[in-house]
Parts: structure tokens; C-alpha cells; sequence
């Protein structure tokens, strides 16, 4: 009987009902992952300047460049920084740029005309570098191409960004008493140097976020230039360095090749010249990287903000209104209705 009693005992509790688990609290949804706005890329202008024959330099330094993933989308040049600035917007890379540079037969550019006092025409300039860039006007190169000059006339720095290429080349490269003015329409046009000897306004003008300037002007430096074109040049660098050092304040990154004391008619050095702005750029690689860096941070903190502001704009939107109400005296007259949105009062 006894062991009856056990089993029975077992087979009720075993009957019985189990416990219910306590509740458990809802599980919290995770916000939606933060995504970042997409921010376009720095947009890199080149801006090169003029020097005559020490224009070689802009090679090597666009080869640098675009060797360490620095290509610039727009190039603004002014005299010799306008024929290799014009060669390069037209679609040529560095390497066809050197090759160009190097079978470049100096007389084939330098047409003189001696019932004009022995000046350089220009012409032979002009044809050249139409030939070399498919005769494309200024407007249908493949990168945005500016060629700054002077307007004799006036004095003001005129930018060309449409029109005849050639021709706008050999404006922004007749040294003033070295090369014929050149005749655009009713005005007359010289060096650009004159005005603008890095042209880094005009890369500014073009769209560049990033301006990486390259100086290879002459300075005076209590040394005696050598020959007729460098008396010419050093007296037109005299004239605009004023100039040229404010614009140059406005460049982000300032490259200056070591090529002072590079005759300014001496095709011979081109070689050495090409290699001397490899040489310069390498060295503000570091520059670069960190300015671009710093720019790119700062417009993806810009963008985040203004995210931030919409995103907080559409929430206040997307929020319940909130009404105000008043007494309508639905409290003592029975006839009239409660505003339901208001709620009770109290």
C-alpha cells in the first residue's frame, strides 16, 4: 500500500502544470547603419608657367603626377606653360609629351621676319601646335585648357578658352620685343607673363578644387642674363614678380623645378630640364598627399553636416503636430462637440 501511495504521488506531480516563464522585454530594432554621402573627388588644376625653354621642366612634372595617381582634370598655362599645357588638355599623356619634347627641331617654331626688325612671327608657333593637337579648338580639347595673355592695349590678362588653339598659344608666347603681337579681332595680344606669370586664377577659373602651381620663372638675382631673349625675359619677370608672387599665394601646392639658371633659349638642356621637374615634384609628393587629404576630409565633414541638417528637417516633418487648442466651451454647451485631436481636459 505503502509503495501505491508513492507512485500515485508521482503520477499527480508529474499531471501537474508547468511554470510559465517569466515575460521577456521586446528586443529594441538596431538603427539603420550610417552611411556616408558620396563625396566627388578633388578635382586637381595644374597651372604652368612661362620660362621659355625651361618649359621642358612641366614634363617631368606632369610625369610625376600622374606616375603617383595625381592626374589633373584641368590645366591653365601661360606662354611656355601654355604649348606643353595645350599638348597635354589636347589627350597626350607624359610619355608622348617627351617624345615631342625631345624631337622638337627649335627651328621649326622660330620663323623670323626681318622687314619687322628681326622679331619672330609666331606663325610657325601657331601651326605647330594646331598640328599637334588635331587642329581642335580650345573648347573641344579633352581636358578644360586656358591660355592666359596680355592685351596690349589695355593691359588686362585676357584667358582664352574657346577659339583657335594655336593662335591663343602664340598670344600667351609673343615675348614683347622678341615675338610680333599677335591680332585677335580688334585687339592686339602679348605674353601673358606680363600679367600672369603662373596662371593659377585661371585654373581656378576652369573648376580645379586644387591648384598645384609650377614656377619656373625667371628671378633677379644681381646675375647678368645671357643673350637678348634672357635680358627679355628677366625684364618681364621683373615686371610681373609682384604679381606673380600674390597669385602664387593662392595655389595650394607651389612646385619650382631647378632650372634658374637654364638659359632661356637653350634647347640643348631639355633633357635635363624634363628630369630637374621630375625631381621637384617627387619632392612635394608629400605635400600633395596631405593637402589633398586635408581637403577631401574637410568636404566629407561639410557633407556629413548638411546630412545631418536634412536628416533632423525630414524627422521634424515626419513628427505628429502637435495642436493647440483652446476652450471652445464644449465643457457647458452639450449641443456642441469635442474636438477629439485635443483631448480630455482637466
Amino acid at each position: 500500500m505503502a509503495a501505491a501511495l508513492v507512485v500515485a504521488a508521482l503520477l499527480a506531480g508529474c499531471g501537474g502544470t508547468r511554470p510559465e516563464a517569466p515575460p521577456q522585454a521586446p528586443v529594441a530594432p538596431l538603427p539603420p547603419a550610417r552611411v556616408d554621402p558620396v563625396v566627388p573627388p578633388v578635382k586637381i588644376g595644374l597651372a604652368l608657367g612661362g620660362g621659355a625653354a625651361k618649359g621642358f621642366a612641366h614634363i617631368g612634372v606632369i610625369k610625376m603626377l600622374e606616375a603617383n595617381g595625381f592626374k589633373p582634370e584641368v590645366v591653365a598655362g601661360t606662354s611656355a606653360g601654355s604649348v606643353v599645357g595645350a599638348l597635354y588638355a589636347s589627350g597626350m599623356d607624359p610619355f608622348q609629351l617627351q617624345e615631342h619634347a625631345v624631337s622638337l627641331d627649335e627651328a621649326s617654331i622660330r620663323d623670323v621676319r626681318l622687314f619687322s626688325g628681326g622679331l619672330v612671327q609666331g606663325l610657325a608657333l601657331q601651326d605647330y601646335v594646331n598640328e599637334q593637337v588635331g587642329k581642335r579648338p580650345i573648347e573641344r580639347m579633352r581636358k578644360p585648357f586656358a591660355a592666359v595673355a596680355t592685351r596690349l592695349e589695355t593691359g588686362e590678362r585676357t584667358v582664352f578658352v574657346r577659339g583657335n588653339t594655336g593662335q591663343a598659344v602664340r598670344a600667351s608666347s609673343s615675348v614683347p620685343g622678341v615675338f610680333e603681337p599677335v591680332t585677335i579681332g580688334s585687339y592686339q595680344y602679348v605674353d601673358g607673363g606680363v600679367v600672369s606669370p603662373v596662371p593659377v586664377d585661371a585654373a581656378r577659373e576652369l573648376g580645379a578644387d586644387f591648384v598645384i602651381a609650377v614656377d619656373i620663372s625667371s628671378k633677379a638675382r644681381g646675375r647678368r642674363p645671357d643673350g637678348m631673349l634672357g635680358i627679355v625675359n628677366q625684364s618681364i619677370a621683373i615686371m610681373g614678380q609682384r604679381l606673380g608672387e600674390q597669385e602664387l599665394t593662392r595655389a595650394d601646392v607651389v612646385i619650382r623645378p631647378n632650372v634658374l639658371d637654364y638659359g632661356s633659349a637653350d634647347f640643348t638642356r631639355r633633357n635635363q630640364a624634363i628630369l630637374e621637374g621630375e625631381k621637384a615634384a617627387l619632392a612635394a609628393l608629400p605635400q600633395i598627399r596631405e593637402q589633398v587629404r586635408k581637403l577631401q576630409a574637410q568636404r566629407l565633414a561639410q557633407a556629413r553636416e548638411k546630412q545631418a541638417r536634412a536628416d533632423a528637417a525630414k524627422a521634424a516633418l515626419a513628427a505628429p503636430a502637435t495642436v493647440a487648442c483652446e476652450d471652445d466651451g464644449w465643457r457647458w454647451n452639450p449641443l456642441k462637440k469635442k474636438d477629439e485631436a485635443c483631448g480630455e481636459r482637466r
